[in-house]
């Protein structure tokens, strides 16, 4: 079959309109696991618009169709998709439901109930609109050449990685639906399946998952879905007798199967289809977490030992990286993707690495401000002398996920001053989250706040989060906790891995960001106090670019936590280097002046 060109394609979707008896469709980037990280089978919000960022819905009527994306994606956005077609509308102050309301109040919208939590259906009926569940995917018939889902073996994740048995955690788990007086949960999120149950696979390219559902028991016994071609021998000792292994064909039986029962199904992480499903069958569902969800968070001992080897191997790789940057950069020569094919090489020698942990993120100039850039091969240029290169990247471990962002001159020249003024801002409000000791019960929402606050004194500001959640050898993205006025208030909690990553952005100019991962750990004790406290373990250890800083900016009190990170990073890096890398990090390294 002849696929249609990219535009036509809204053409050809609501030509099945009438068929379909609907006046709208839902379109989002999501999969039936309401992963932010797709397959290439699930990618049909790119397929549509052409739109290649990790979070967007396209809505298309008759005669409009609407593009949401965040504020990461502001440019990149428009770069990419065709705005004769599409308007461009913002996810969180231009949401779904604002423009159903205002521009489709009665219509028939019709989504893919595997695609689409019930919470966020919810949302979006309060515009007025009837949504409509479709029985199949309306983009998936006319997209002809749709790739094959992935078919890759699951396999264990050893317990010296994992520091916590799948049977412990099972009993855990299941105590926790006893106490809810719930017979069974339905775990739809992969991340929790892979957590629960010690396994890993290789179903996406940067987050080391085996795409897979689960109904977990009262008793802790597990149904698992997964086509049982993709389950060796090794996979099945490893997952024992009290794992049931499923074809994902078998779920509406075995769903079936809970009638009568209570079954909690997480209303952000669950497709609708499963709740539908489980009324049909006379079930009942309950709203609650995923019971895995907060638990996997909390990282214990042996995670986060792992986190900070893996950082450690990650250090060297980046030191090597920065002082190869600092004498090929002047020279000229370099691009984009070559720079980030450099630290990936680089990277790829640590013991232990399978993979980026998503893709590098190298911007040079007016690149860097596009938040989520992506060199191709059609964008890639030459990082040129005396600009601003921002790369953000991270890597896959066995024992733990890095994610960490730099931004660096190019030299050799000297920056402006506006541009070493809005740099230490940003600097500024990331040593103040790091450094912040907080009370118990202090969610991320609760401190956004205090990483912008340096570039509001001034006017400026920044439109993504300060920080997210990040997994152990899982996703580079974890919930529930973040730090952003639009995550949870979710309280942070020991062992919890969050990024600390505010910015600013010049579009047409350069981008800055610095982020480092921090571990939650508890607060000594100050005399007198009455509470407990928490504070943060930096884990990523990397120089800052010091011909950034704008010295006369930091306070006696900045400087000297600049001076002692510094400090922590040349002991833990240096003796791992050779000569050369070493001598370039003792520079870099180096007590201000």
């Amino acid at each position: 079959m002849t696929q249609p060109a990219p535009h036509t394609r809204l053409a050809v979707l609501r030509a099945r309109f009438d068929a379909i008896g609907v006046d709208g469709v839902l379109v989002p980037r999501a999969d039936a696991f309401l992963g932010e990280y797709v397959p290439p089978s699930a990618e049909r919000l790119a397929w549509l618009t052409g739109f290649s960022g990790s979070a967007g819905l396209a809505l298309v009527l008759r005669d409009r169709a609407f593009l949401f994306i965040d504020g990461r994606y502001t440019t990149q956005a428009r770069q990419e998709v065709d705005g004769s077609l599409w308007e461009f509308r913002h996810l969180i102050d231009q949401p779904p439901a604002a423009v159903l309301k205002a521009e489709a109040p009665s219509a028939r919208i019709g989504y893919d109930p595997w695609l689409h939590a019930e919470s966020a259906l919810d949302r979006l009926a309060q515009a007025g609109v009837t949504l409509v569940p479709l029985s199949a995917n309306p983009v998936d018939a006319i997209w002809t050449d749709r790739p094959a889902p992935p078919t890759a073996p699951a396999i264990p994740h050893p317990i010296a990685f994992a520091g916590m048995e799948a049977a412990a955690k099972r009993a855990e788990a299941a105590a926790t639906l006893r106490a809810a007086g719930q017979g069974a949960a339905v775990l739809a999120d992969a991340h929790s399946v892979a957590w629960l149950l010690n396994i890993r696979g290789s179903d996406l390219a940067h987050t080391p998952l085996a795409l897979a559902v689960a109904i977990l028991e009262e008793d802790g016994r597990v149904q698992l879905f997964l086509d049982p071609a993709r389950a060796d021998a090794a996979l099945r000792a490893h997952l024992g007798n009290q794992v049931a292994l499923h074809p994902p064909t078998s779920l509406p039986q075995r769903l079936a199967a809970l009638a009568g029962r209570k079954v909690r199904l997480d209303p952000d992480l669950t497709p609708a289809w499963f709740g539908q499903a489980l009324r049909d069958a006379g079930a009942t569902p309950e709203v609650g977490e995923d019971p895995c969800r907060l638990p996997r968070a909390r990282k214990n001992a042996v995670e986060q030992d792992g986190a900070r080897a893996a950082h450690r191997r990650d250090a060297v790789a980046l030191a090597r990286f920065l002082a190869w940057f600092a004498q090929a950069a002047p020279a000229g020569g370099l691009t984009e993707m070559s720079a980030a094919a450099r630290l990936l090489a680089l990277r790829a020698e640590g013991a232990h690495f399978v993979a980026e942990s998503f893709p590098a993120i190298s911007g040079a100039g007016e690149h860097g401000a596009i938040i989520h850039y992506r060199a191709t091969p059609a964008t890639d240029r030459a990082i040129r002398a005396d600009e601003v290169y921002l790369i953000d990247s991270g890597a896959q471990y066995r024992d733990g996920t890095t994610d960490v962002t730099r931004t660096l001159w190019t030299g050799p020249g000297d920056p402006p001053d506006e541009l070493r003024e809005r740099y230490t801002r940003v600097l500024q409000g990331h040593l103040a989250l790091s450094a912040l000791r907080f009370p118990e019960g202090i969610a991320g929402p609760h401190l956004d706040a205090l990483a912008r606050r340096p570039l509001w004194l001034v006017g400026l500001d920044y439109d993504h989060g300060t920080g997210h959640g990040v997994g152990s050898f899982l996703s580079v993205h974890e919930g529930p906790a973040g730090i952003s006025r639009a995550a949870k208030p979710v309280p942070l909690a020991p062992g919890m891995v969050l990024s600390n990553e505010p910015g600013f952005y010049l579009p047409g100019a350069y981008g800055i960001r610095i982020e480092n991962l921090l571990l939650v750990q508890p607060a000594a004790p100050l005399p007198g106090q009455v509470k407990p406290f928490l504070g943060f373990e930096t884990l990523t250890l990397a120089p800052y670019d010091r011909r950034l800083v704008a010295l006369p900016l930091l306070a006696p009190a900045e400087r000297a936590q600049i001076d002692a990170y510094h400090a922590g990073v040349l002991a833990e890096v240096g003796p791992l280097l050779p000569a050369a890398e070493r001598a370039w990090l003792e520079a870099a390294c180096a007590p201000l002046m």
